[in-house]
């Protein structure tokens, strides 16, 4: 199994950390000069992609039987059919399931054949903005930001309150410093334009911008 991929370091320690079968070769391309075309590769893993059409002829340029690329906002309906989502943002795909949509059943038995050579699971979620993981852990860093608003309580003492009352891996504030306020903020503005309760706190937002 030949698998090409575009990210950093960290994205890669993620999403090999639960190793790799020796049977699997994996090269990086280099972000965004990779080549046109690279022969007999039977995946490739785009972890910092982008929607723009540019990116899009690139991945398709490579001709890879399988292509994956981390798009937690858009969906596949507003892309280049072929593509299989997944949520790639830090600190989830360390994670020994991989939270991804597809329609196509043909490419979810490629892709999950890809997958079990980096030894994870596919957990396939319907073809909608945010996903579903994405959806609520950016919820609940937005009710946290809420409440710091309100002076709650300060960003310490809810953090430490969340992981001792929900186990959560992370504090809402700590998860947001890791995935990126901007991720978070970019998320919730999308989905609010639809349904309102996912507008974003003020304070949010300003931090985010800074």
């Amino acid at each position: 199994m030949k698998i090409v991929w575009i990210g950093n370091k960290d994205q890669m320690n993620e999403l090999l950390a639960q190793g790799l079968d020796e049977r699997a070769e994996l090269t990086e391309l280099k972000d965004p000069a990779f080549p046109g075309s690279i022969e007999g590769i039977d995946a490739c893993i785009d972890l910092l992609f982008d929607d723009t059409g540019i990116r899009i002829k690139k991945l398709q340029q490579l001709q890879a039987p399988v292509t994956i690329i981390h798009s937690v906002i858009t969906p596949l309906n507003e892309l280049t059919s072929g593509f299989i989502r997944i949520n790639g943002w830090n600190t989830f795909l360390k994670r020994p399931a991989v939270e991804a949509a597809c329609k196509d059943d043909r490419l979810k038995e490629k892709a999950e054949k890809v997958f079990s050579f980096l030894n994870k699971k596919v957990d396939w979620v319907p073809d909608i903005a945010g996903f579903i993981t994405p959806r609520v852990v950016a919820s609940i860093i937005n009710e946290a930001f809420f409440a710091l608003e309100e002076q709650v309580s300060t960003k310490e003492e809810i953090d430490t309150a969340m992981k001792l009352g929900t186990n959560y891996p992370f504090g809402p504030f700590e998860w947001s410093e890791k995935i990126g306020l901007r991720n978070i903020v970019n998320l919730l503005s999308h989905l609010s334009k639809e349904q309102k309760r996912y507008e974003p706190s003020a304070l949010l937002i300003k931090e985010a911008s800074r």
